[in-house]
């Protein structure tokens, strides 16, 4: 029986400077809108042991897994998180992107508003036909201010408003508003646990026939819940990859998940990440023993070349912008050598590129 757990990162070798995950994306690799069909997508498969490039239909995943193996997933569901209103006296029209809700009861939100210099605190702001009124009552960071929601009804309708007026969270990346397809498209079949103001895009090539299939062949299926924050998606402002900072994002891992982790781990199977976000959740709750832990907390890991990865050990991910934290994750996983000639091949074979572009498996 093959040993997954400790495979070492070949070709990898100490970069921890930003100019070294450059590469060219033509603005034509970009994918605006999702395939028809979420498992249609094609999949570069690379072997990080030998350096292998397959290239594939994400369909054919099950034959990279066998029974015993465990595929984990992030179920946070992405809520309408972009909100267009006015402002009072002037009308004059502005954004709100909701980041968090700091008080429940209180509807109190961290927020970044534009455009950031028109908008004051003690200002207040009028979204639909006054549906949501909102009050500006803190400065966080120059975009950044703290609101509270003048809303008298319950927690239910108060979603129930936001859901009416408020927009898919698009990636400013793939240059348009969103559309009502995407408030189903822009959303995971796992998705449960409302937080994130970015979906976890690799487990948007998921649907449920292929779960079933891996279901089928033994594969098991395990969950955790990590709000994805814009900080994920956060551009990186410093050539020393040591000096970045990320944000904080909350997430949970379940008894359960931890348990079939480590049955998988002690039986020397594979234990897939769904994603980046869920890769940042397993290497954030390691013990001594390299083992999973429950936990339910915040994490503002960031993971570059070189880290040793103490779960993981085949990863799905997205193909995403240079210079990106997520690139350096994958870069950091499969061997910085292989994963920049990955994305080289990736661009020469006109594979799509972010949110709803095509998958990379990493094993």
């Amino acid at each position: 029986m093959k040993d997954f757990n400790h495979i070492p990162n070949y070709k990898s070798t100490k970069r921890h400077k930003l100019s070294s995950f450059k590469f060219n994306l033509p603005d034509e690799l970009i994918a605006k809108y999702p395939l028809p069909n979420r498992d249609d997508s094609r999949m570069l498969v690379l072997h990080r042991e030998t350096g292998q490039i397959e290239h594939k239909q994400f369909k054919d995943i099950l034959d990279y897994f066998d029974e015993g193996d465990v595929m984990v997933a992030n179920d946070t569901l992405v809520f309408p998180a972009r909100l267009y209103g006015t402002k009072e006296k002037t009308n004059a029209r502005i954004e709100v992107f909701l980041l968090r809700e700091l008080n429940s009861p209180s509807h109190l939100w961290d927020v970044l508003v534009e455009p950031a210099r028109k908008i004051r605190v003690g200002n207040k702001l009028f979204f639909g036909d006054g549906e949501l009124v909102a009050e500006v009552i803190d400065n966080t960071t120059s975009r950044g201010r703290t609101i509270r929601f003048l809303f008298d009804g319950t927690d239910e309708d108060f979603y129930k408003t936001l859901d009416t007026l408020g927009q898919t969270p698009l990636p400013r990346d793939l240059g348009r508003e969103a559309e009502d397809d995407d408030k189903e498209r822009y959303q995971t079949i796992f998705a449960k646990h409302k937080g994130a103001v970015a979906a976890p895009t690799a487990g948007l090539h998921f649907t449920p026939q292929i779960v079933k299939r891996l279901a089928l062949k033994g594969i098991d299926m395990a969950e955790l819940t990590l709000h994805v924050g814009l900080g994920t998606f956060r551009s990186v402002d410093v050539e020393d990859l040591t000096k970045h900072k990320t944000d904080s994002e909350n997430y949970n891992i379940p008894q359960t998940t931890a348990e079939r982790v480590n049955a998988a781990l002690d039986q020397k199977k594979r234990v897939c990440a769904i994603g980046t976000t869920v890769m940042r959740g397993l290497e954030s709750s390691v013990s001594a023993m390299n083992r999973l832990k429950p936990v339910n907390g915040w994490t503002d890991k960031f993971i570059f070349p070189p880290y040793e990865f103490k779960i993981c050990n085949a990863l799905i991910t997205n193909f995403h912008q240079p210079q990106s934290t997520l690139m350096m994750m994958a870069c950091a996983f499969g061997g910085y050598d292989c994963v920049m000639e990955a994305y080289q091949k990736a661009v020469e074979e006109k594979y799509r590129f972010l949110s709803y572009g095509d998958a990379m498996l990493i094993i």
